[in-house]
Formats: C-alpha cells, sequence, structure tokens
C-alpha cells in the first residue's frame, strides 16, 4: 500500500535521525541499575530494549502510541460498526497517526488483495495429526510460508542495508493479510470435520476472518474487531514480542520471526493462559455442580484452589497493579450483549471475589484480572467453545504489533539483540568482591 508505505518511510527517517543523534550525545547516560535478582529472574522490570510501537504504563494500562483503550475505541475508525477496525491500530502502530476511515478501508481492500495462502501451506498443515495442538499447526504453517519472503530473496541478492525495512514491510503486510484464512482453516479443520468456509472478500479482516470461522452474526463480528485490537501488542518486552524482536534482529525474515513469537504465545505463562482460564472456570462449575454458583461456593472453591498450592488462572501480571483495560474493555462489550449470560456472570463473581481473597495472602502484588480472564467466557457464548484454539486468536491479533515492531526494528536498523551471561562462579566471585 503505497500511501501506508511512504508515511512510514517518512516517520521511521525521522525517528533514526533523532534516535542516533541522542545516542550520540548522551549514549553513555545511566538508565537503569541492574540488581542480582533481575540478573537470575528473567530480567523483570530492566529497561533494556526499544519498542516504538506501544508502553505498558503499571496503573493505566497499555498505551498505543499514546493512546488508551477506551481512547482507542473512541477515536479509530469504525466504518458504521460498533467496534473500531484493527487495520487501524496498525495504521497508528506504524505511523503514530490516527488514519481516516478512507485509509482503513485501503488498508483492507490492500490486505483482500494479499490474502491467498499457498497451496503447500495447506498441505503441511494437512500433514499433521489431526489432534495436533491448534497452535503447532499455526506456528508450522507460518514458517511454510517463508517460501514466499521478498526479504530472503532480496537480500540473498544483494539490498543495501539502509533498504532493510522495505521488503520487510511487504513481508508483514503478505503475513498478516494471510494468517485469518490460516488460522480459519485450522479451526475447520480440527473441529468442525474440515468443512471449510470460502472468504468473504466484501468484509474488513476480522469480519471476514469471524466469517470463515463459521459465525456470520455482526454482533460477534465486531467482538472479533474489539478482541483483535486490544490484544495486538503489549510494548517490546512481553515474550511473544521479545521473541519476534531477537529472531529478527538475526535479519531473520517477518516469517521465522513471527512463528518465534508464536511459539513464545503459546507457552501457559503466556498466551496459552486464556484457555487455561476457561478450562479453571468450567472445572470449578463441574465440581461445585452449577452453572449459577453463589458467592460462598465461588470463594471456598478459590481459597480450596490456593490452598493446594495452584494459582487462579487470569489473576495478576507481572506490570499491571491495576484491572487490566484489556480485561475492562471485553466487560464492557459483554454488558452491553451479554448480560444474561451464564458463564458472563460468572466471570463477573470472580471478578468481585478473586481480588479481595488474593489481597488478604498479603504476598500478591497485582490481585487484578488480566486480558485473559474474559476472552473466553465471551467466546463461548458466540459458539467458540474449543478452548484449546484461543491462543491461535490471540496470535493472529498479536502478529499486528510484534510485525509493525518488526518494521522499525529494520528502519531504525536496530542491531542483534545479545546480552551477556554469567555462571554461577562469576556470580558467587562478584559477591565476595564486593563484599571485601
Amino acid at each position: 500500500m503505497k500511501e501506508l508505505k511512504s508515511l512510514f518511510q517518512q516517520k521511521s527517517k525521522i525517528v533514526a535521525n533523532e534516535l542516533k543523534s541522542m545516542l550520540k550525545e548522551s549514549g553513555d547516560l545511566k538508565v537503569d541499575e541492574v540488581v542480582l535478582k533481575q540478573v537470575v529472574g528473567g530480567m523483570r522490570g530492566i529497561k533494556s530494549m526499544f519498542s516504538e510501537t506501544s508502553h505498558l504504563d503499571p496503573i493505566e494500562g497499555i498505551k498505543f502510541r499514546g493512546y488508551s483503550i477506551p481512547q482507542l475505541r473512541e477515536k479509530l475508525p469504525k466504518l458504521n460498526h460498533t467496534e473500531p477496525l484493527p487495520e487501524g491500530l496498525f495504521w497508528l502502530m506504524l505511523t503514530g497517526e490516527i488514519p481516516t476511515e478512507e485509509q482503513v478501508k485501503g488498508l483492507a481492500d490492500e490486505w483482500e488483495s494479499r490474502a491467498k495462502v499457498p497451496q503447500h501451506t495447506y498441505d503441511v498443515i494437512e500433514a499433521m495429526p489431526i489432534d495436533t495442538h491448534p497452535m503447532t499447526q499455526f506456528s508450522a504453517a507460518i514458517t511454510s510460508m517463508q517460501t514466499e519472503s521478498i526479504f530472503a530473496r532480496k537480500y540473498a541478492e544483494g539490498i543495501n542495508k539502509q533498504d532493510f525495512w522495505d521488503p520487510t514491510f511487504e513481508d508483514v503486510m503478505n503475513l498478516i493479510a494471510k494468517l485469518p484464512g490460516v488460522a480459519a482453516y485450522i479451526y475447520r479443520r480440527v473441529y468442525h470435520n474440515n468443512d471449510q468456509i470460502a472468504p468473504d472478500t466484501s468484509l474488513d479482516w476480522a469480519a471476514n476472518f469471524a466469517h470463515m470461522l463459521g459465525n456470520k452474526d455482526p454482533e460477534f463480528q465486531n467482538l472479533m474487531r474489539l478482541y483483535l485490537t486490544i490484544h495486538a501488542d503489549h510494548e517490546g518486552g512481553n515474550a511473544s514480542a521479545h521473541a519476534t524482536h531477537l529472531v529478527g534482529s538475526t535479519l531473520s525474515d517477518a516469517y521465522y520471526s513471527l512463528a518465534g513469537g508464536m511459539n513464545a504465545l503459546a507457552g501457559p505463562l503466556h498466551g496459552l493462559a486464556n484457555q487455561e482460564v476457561i478450562k479453571f472456570i468450567l472445572e470449578m462449575l463441574d465440581e461445585i455442580g452449577t452453572d449459577e454458583p453463589t458467592d460462598e461456593q465461588i470463594s471456598s472453591f478459590i481459597k480450596k484452589t490456593l490452598d493446594s498450592g495452584r494459582v487462579i488462572p487470569g489473576y495478576g501480571h507481572a506490570v499491571l497493579r491495576k484491572p487490566d483495560p484489556r480485561f475492562v474493555a471485553q466487560k464492557l462489550f459483554a454488558e452491553k450483549h451479554l448480560q444474561n449470560d451464564k458463564l458472563v456472570k460468572v466471570v463477573w463473581q470472580l471478578y468481585e471475589i478473586v481480588p479481595g481473597i488474593l489481597e488478604g495472602l498479603g504476598k500478591v502484588k497485582n490481585p487484578w484480572p488480566n486480558v485473559d480472564a474474559h476472552s473466553g467466557a465471551i467466546l463461548v457464548h458466540y459458539g467458540i467453545k474449543e478452548y484449546t484454539y484461543y491462543t491461535v486468536l490471540f496470535g493472529v491479533s498479536r502478529a499486528l504489533g510484534v510485525l509493525s515492531n518488526l518494521c522499525w526494528s529494520r528502519a531504525l536498523g536496530l542491531p542483534l539483540e545479545r546480552p551477556k551471561s554469567v555462571t554461577l562462579d562469576w556470580i558467587k566471585n562478584y559477591i565476595a568482591d564486593q563484599q571485601n
């Protein structure tokens, strides 16, 4: 898309020059102080990455180019729908500008023109056993499309490093365009006897995804627009964004990089948590013996779970210290459309009960629900009951953020990521030296 590509080139040149100037003048300025528990504890909170697309504030939550989720729901183009289109968020993350309705329409049309999935990708999916986890199929499918990489071809031919961003941009546009088709194919293959649904080219990116999943309800299409927007990015240090950036820093193309990010997303401590939440709720209701439990029954089950040494899925976050704005956005959607859904009501009961119990333990920094605490119940309402698939939905959305970040990495010429590791002997010697 010439307009978006040209605007991104202009914006990235400005940032690249400004960043280069700041590093030259202030590159030795101390930013953070690392302590031993951060070295061994997963580098938690260490400021050591550059990510232009979003920033996570512990109190205010995720902000995309300075805009909160409530602001995005108000300002991003909706094209006569009730929720913003993810195309608009992608435009914002790349350029820092809220797009017009015409620009969003143009991007939707551009993605539709690039959406054809190569046959060999379907063949790769079909070669796997039907009970292969959907995220395994999704990751393998993404890697299989690497044969289409423009960056890989241009790099092999020889290309100036100043121009790396250009074929990366093209790969990103092609890959994002194809993801709904790949994801929907996996869903229909695994859960609906491979009864595939052809795309509807009159629909936008999210609505067409909803259509290919098998639900033509306009309300579900709006849910998918919201879902794919709010899950798109969570600053650069989260596992899927970091993994995509790390792989991309080796000059691997967008396909390899996104596959790495999706493999990170598939972990239970990251994106797989959304399937763990709904599984936990269903198991709780099964043990209690009713789909309309009392507050006392839920409290008793929560305390029993904690006493057994287990955690409550969907509660707590590594950075946030308030209810996740993404949870709140889904709750507002549910209050408008699903106020009588029994499973949704249980989610709301948990929201009223769990934080107080966790706070009472005195050890929990964030007792509030995160994004995973609500999404499953809403998806079940609209017929997407197969929770082992939920992380694929997350992955389609997260691709928007991590791939726009990849474009920025190439435009800014960010280097190979290579932190320094230390051994146990090194730690012992260091402590001894500090004590002497």
